[in-house]
């Protein structure tokens, strides 16, 4: 559904625009500055695991409006609900927390909509030559979509928007607009992040797509120069990722305390109605005991939620990553002591890493190099001899 070639089925979404988010803003087109609303009704709201171009169809009734005419429309918006936010690093659990979250019954949660990645991008070059959007223009749209972003339905007490995990970068935008909006931070330790990922079919196109993004975003953190994107193995795009989000998620957590929960998804799993409670206390809903007894027969936890057509359960996740760790084993390599360059030569990333590891020898990865001149990613991740490194933080 693009504006030049693309005419969605007739649709007037201002009647319900103010009120209901019936009228979903699907994209932000910031060449054309207009914006795509799209009807979605709340049981297609609970089946999306994505808000992306995936849930368009040959059916689907909508219409591309100028952004002002949104803005306008948006300000005059009645009953906002709490509006709060799980972000996360990727692949660590967070659309299953979503869809727990969302059994309570009283929150809409929003997965990964589009126009949230489109502000990251935005924000990226404010202020720069190539910036389609000045300082205050960005103000205005971000405002228009947080005021969309929190409509509800009659049950909603509160949105849940869930973000995809490289657009958590702008996080601190969307925090300083509502002294009341609150996040959890999902992340998982090094070495499952890397079975995990490692396990993934589509893992490398994942990997790829956000892997400009994020190189960028990690030689802003630090000084060590690193190999380029292309010259990367599958293991040492993966450990750049995890530093990457890693790295940014200490900073979101450093600048917002008490707004935002950071939960590692291992512990998560190991412990539901523990570590959920803390949670529904962070976005001050209503925890019912019985909901919370109840989370771990929940049908999500039998699902993947990201496709819950397909079977997939905290069990089979385990084997999972245990046939990773078995199929990328490797020989140690003997390529000598290369040293912890940068979690030496960085605070940023000793900090995240908090200098406390220890060899396993479970999960050994061909795929990091030690050969070059430069420093390789797998110095913080991985032994000299190539062993992967568990992080007890």
């Amino acid at each position: 559904m693009n504006p030049g070639n693309h005419r969605p089925a007739a649709y007037d979404p201002l009647p319900t625009l103010l009120d209901s988010p019936n009228s979903y803003p699907q994209k932000l087109d910031l060449v054309r500055s207009c914006i795509l609303q799209i009807e979605l009704d709340e049981p297609a709201y609970r089946a999306a695991s994505f808000l992306d171009d995936r849930i368009l169809g040959p059916g689907t009734k909508g219409a591309w409006l100028p952004t002002e005419r949104v803005a306008a429309a948006a300000r005059l918006a009645h009953k906002p609900q709490p509006l709060h936010f799980i972000l996360h690093t990727g692949h660590v659990g967070s659309t299953l927390l979503s869809r727990l979250l969302e059994t309570t019954g009283s929150v809409l949660s929003l997965r990964e909509p589009l126009p949230l990645r489109t502000l990251a991008e935005a924000s990226d070059v404010l202020g720069q030559p190539e910036s389609l959007l000045s300082e205050p223009q960005f103000e205005l749209v971000l405002d228009t979509f947080v005021r969309l972003w929190s409509r509800g339905f009659t049950t909603t007490r509160c949105v849940v928007l869930k973000a995809t995990s490289a657009a958590a970068r702008v996080a601190p935008c969307l925090l300083r607009r509502n002294a009341a909006s609150r996040a959890v931070y999902l992340n998982l330790r090094a070495e499952p992040y890397l079975a995990t990922l490692l396990a993934g079919l589509n893992s490398p196109v994942d990997l790829r797509g956000h892997g400009a993004e994020r190189m960028r975003r990690l030689l802003t953190r630090i000084a060590t120069p690193l190999e380029p994107l292309h010259a990367l193995t599958p293991g040492e795009l993966t450990a750049m990722s995890w530093l990457a989000e890693s790295l940014t998620r200490r900073e979101i957590l450093d600048q917002w305390p008490g707004r935002v929960l950071a939960v590692d998804f291992d512990v998560f799993l190991g412990d539901l109605p523990g570590v959920m409670q803390p949670i529904v206390d962070h976005l001050e809903l209503p925890a019912d005991p019985g909901w919370l007894a109840q989370l771990g027969s929940s049908p999500a936890l039998a699902r993947y939620s990201k496709s819950p057509d397909h079977e997939y359960s905290p069990a089979l996740r385990a084997q999972v990553l245990d046939q990773a760790r078995r199929e990328h084993g490797a020989r140690k390599s003997g390529a000598g002591s290369r040293g912890w360059m940068l979690a030496r030569t960085e605070s940023a990333v000793a900090r995240v890493l908090d200098r406390r590891f220890r060899v396993v020898d479970h999960m050994r990865i061909r795929f990091w190099r030690t050969t070059s001149s430069r420093t390789r990613l797998s110095q913080f991740i991985l032994s000299p001899s190539s062993a992967a490194i568990s992080f007890n933080s």
